[in-house]
């Protein structure tokens, strides 16, 4: 079990850990139900940091952040010596902790994406994991908050019974409604990205090779440029160029304070 602490990649906290640890913390959160939330980050969550101040405090405030990328584990390699052999990659750590989840019989809340996904992901999750319970589902409403409503959203999480509540709202929203519904429940929130899409069958995986080698960009690209060919490819080189200039200490990448405060409005 690997649990190296957190170092600074471009200024985002990134914990130098493996798949069993990033599990023993989730399920020990769910088990002594209190706060706890991760988010499994790659090129694009650490560089949504870099641009935002107050989106990198949010971040750093998080109790885990796994290195979700290969790019983002060969700079904890390459910045700080971290040794790490593996990334923790969101979908994959999903389905260690559902398994946990499934033997301990803590009960498990979906938020996030559409009902379509939701309905393929729910018989999908206990196809794999027979014993797993899935307290509710909840998908996304695609707007800005409304006044009161994360308090309603926190109850009926918290009414369900769930010991765990994974979050499919896609980067940044789901880091920002995370980090928000933290202080109100009383559970783990796992921000899991494509989880529920590769899960539910809505989205192939890349190869095995591909994913070895930090390609799973090319792949995605492949499948929606429209949507994504400013995040590669924009993206991509402006964090290269960076992580080059903070292992040549001609930039020091400092993390900002910790967020304190929730933020008034978040997207559901």
């Amino acid at each position: 079990m690997i649990d190296g602490g957190k170092r600074s990649v471009l200024g985002v906290l990134v914990n130098v850990i493996d798949y069993e640890a990033a599990a023993a913390k989730v399920l020990a959160a769910a088990r002594e139900q209190r706060p706890f939330a991760l988010t499994a980050l790659a090129v694009h969550g650490v560089m949504t940091g870099v641009q935002d101040p107050a989106h990198n405090a949010r971040l750093n405030a998080f109790d885990v952040v796994t290195p979700d990328g290969q790019p983002v584990r060969w700079a904890l390699n390459a910045l700080h010596g971290a040794g790490l052999t593996d990334r923790v990659y969101g979908p994959n750590l999903t389905l260690e902790v559902l398994g946990g989840c499934a033997d301990e019989g803590l009960p498990v809340y979906l938020y996030g994406s559409t009902d379509a996904t939701l309905a393929r992901l729910v018989p999908a999750l206990t196809k794999l994991f027979p014993a797993l319970k899935i307290a509710g589902t909840e998908a996304s409403k695609f707007r800005a908050l409304n006044p009161g409503e994360d308090a309603e959203i926190a109850e009926r999480i918290r009414a369900s019974g769930a010991r765990v509540v994974l979050v499919g709202l896609g980067c940044p929203r789901q880091e920002i409604f995370a980090y928000a519904m933290r202080p109100l429940i009383d559970a783990p929130l796992l921000a899991v990205g494509a989880a529920f899409d590769y899960h539910a069958g809505g989205l192939r995986k890349p190869p095995a090779w591909m994913q070895r080698y930090g390609l799973e960009w090319l792949w995605r690209l492949g499948l929606e440029p429209g949507r994504l060919w400013k995040r590669y490819l924009l993206l991509n080189p402006a964090y290269t160029a960076r992580l080059a200039a903070q292992k040549l200490k001609l930039w020091r990448a400092t993390p900002p304070a910790p967020a304190t405060e929730r933020p008034p409005t978040f997207a559901v």
